[in-house]
């Protein structure tokens, strides 16, 4: 559980860095923020838990 409250809050710093840096655009950050959601609410959602989960381990034995 912490682990994705940290990502989902680095992940939005590094959004609103990007957004103001003027590499994305607002609508675009919107778009892929709705796709993320609605990619949640489906079937595929604890295969992608995992993998994020594998790679945070991979990470943290470094």
């Amino acid at each position: 559980m912490a682990l994705s409250i940290s990502a989902a809050v680095l992940l939005g710093i590094i959004v609103v860095v990007l957004i103001k840096g003027g590499n994305i655009r607002v609508g675009s950050a919107l778009t892929c923020t709705l796709f993320g959601f609605t990619l949640a609410a489906t079937g595929m959602a604890p295969a992608i838990n995992n993998g994020l989960a594998s790679f945070a381990g991979l990470i943290s034995s470094f």
